[in-house]
């Protein structure tokens, strides 16, 4: 009987951390502006696709759509590539359950930027 009643409840618990990391998943739609120094504000739109520790998707700027490339995702948070115009523009940060914290990285400069899910 001890048996039964841990298997179950090993169950449960198994299936409530499915259903919560179903329904707080980095998948989808984020959008947010970085803000330059001199004021300067540009939007950006991600589109994340996350399977297991895989990273992929879309950026969009004013200067266009973007694939992510080489995008891995582990338990410290995230990282990927945007080639634009042949540079590299790096990307690391951290999924929050509301926003996403994003530092952007190109040629040795670095910005921060906080993402927010968009509502469907």
């Amino acid at each position: 009987m001890r048996k039964k009643r841990l298997a179950s409840t090993i169950f449960f618990i198994f299936c409530f951390a499915f259903c919560f990391a179903a329904l707080y998943s980095p998948s989808g739609d984020w959008s947010g502006h970085l803000v330059k120094d001199d004021g300067t504000n540009y939007p950006l739109n991600y589109h994340f696709v996350v399977n297991e520790s895989v990273l992929t998707g879309t950026a969009k700027s004013e200067l266009g759509e973007f694939p992510i490339d080489s995008g891995k995702v582990g338990t410290g948070g995230f990282s990927f590539k945007v080639t634009v115009n042949g540079l590299d523009i790096n990307h690391s940060g951290k999924f929050y359950q509301d926003s996403v914290g994003l530092d952007i990285e190109l040629n040795g400069a670095q910005a921060h930027c906080t993402l927010h899910r968009n509502e469907h």
